[in-house]
């Protein structure tokens, strides 16, 4: 597994991170046995960097994650390197509350993780979204403070626009944007991505398959349980998930061409971005079983030349897409599409 700096201040993490939310929520049940499987074998894989959040079921994915660990080779659990976001508020019914920036409110969400995770230090700490009514210097700062005491190691930032980024990385050393960065999400690349360029600030791309739409496994005919996010995304809905799906086929000439997987392309073209933007790109893989992992994990053998890219470009040009990346609502708290 090839590595990558995370940003000029940030730790040295694989070329693929492994994003675990889908363990726990949002996409329907998963295994439990299966999930700490596939960490297991992410590990063994070389993939050093795991992405949580302590909203994701309320805790307990990060619970997952330090059962994960806990039950790893020591070398495997020795070599992992924890992002976590926090700052999502949730009532007992899953529902969602707002974001809370509030330095003391940052410190108690660390104090929580910390426990649940069964670690010392998180690697990688920032907030979910922009809490509206906090400075994100308020938050910035006391998640500075926490590296400060060694409970964190670095600072990222998800979600956020080129003015916050800079005004963040203007209070300290930012490693990483995490943010949504697809084939078929692009919006990172007009003033995001340049501005991380040029202050040395790596992309942690989520998405990176549009949450399986893009994957080329997503069935015209789905049934999707309720408290599956894609039965409320746009793209997933009606006119809209037949035309995002006639992109995939289209995109599945062009692997085929290459002898690789719609996934393995996908993830391939969102690898290529950090060369041709001069800056550090990691896809965080949202692999919820050994198989799919062992897929996404292809895609780092798939070199892409200029035609190639073409193709890709032609099959799925930008802003294709049919649909917002979230529901309305949603899309109201991100402070990237500002």
């Amino acid at each position: 597994m090839d590595t990558r700096h995370l940003g000029t201040t940030g730790p040295q993490v694989s070329a693929l991170g492994l994003g675990c939310m889908g363990m726990s929520a949002l996409y329907g049940e998963a295994d439990r046995t299966e999930s700490i499987a596939t960490v297991h074998a992410a590990l063994e894989a070389g993939v050093t960097l795991l992405d949580t959040g302590d909203f994701y079921a309320m805790g307990h994915n990060e619970m997952l994650v330090g059962e994960a660990l806990r039950t790893a080779p020591a070398a495997r659990r020795e070599q992992a390197l924890l992002s976590v976001k926090f700052g999502a508020l949730r009532d007992p019914d899953g529902n969602w509350a707002g974001y809370d920036g509030r330095p003391a409110a940052v410190k108690n969400f660390a104090a929580y993780s910390l426990q649940r995770l069964g670690v010392d230090h998180i690697d990688v700490y920032r907030i979910a979204r922009v809490d509206p009514d906090v400075p994100i210097e308020e938050t910035v700062g006391a998640i500075a403070e926490l590296v400060e005491k060694g409970h964190v190691r670095h600072i990222g930032l998800s979600e956020v626009g080129a003015d916050t980024i800079r005004r963040a990385a203007a209070t300290a050393p930012i490693s990483d944007v995490q943010i949504e960065y697809s084939l078929v999400s692009r919006g990172v690349e007009d003033r995001i991505l340049p501005t991380s360029r040029e202050l040395g600030i790596a992309i942690t791309a989520y998405g990176v398959l549009s949450r399986g739409l893009i994957s080329g496994h997503f069935a015209r005919d789905r049934k999707l349980a309720a408290n599956d996010f894609r039965a409320h995304s746009p793209r997933f809905q009606g006119e809209n998930l037949q035309h995002n799906l006639d992109l995939v086929e289209a995109l599945r000439k062009v692997a085929e061409g290459k002898g690789v997987t719609v996934a393995q392309i996908a993830i391939a073209w969102v690898l290529s971005r950090g060369p041709l933007h001069d800056t550090v790109v990691v896809p965080l893989i949202g692999a919820r079983t050994r198989e799919r992992l062992a897929e996404a994990l292809g895609a780092t053998a798939v070199t892409l030349e200029e035609a190639d890219l073409a193709a890709i470009e032609e099959a799925v040009p930008a802003d294709a897409a049919a649909g917002a990346r979230y529901p309305e609502a949603q899309m109201a708290h991100l402070d990237s599409e500002g």
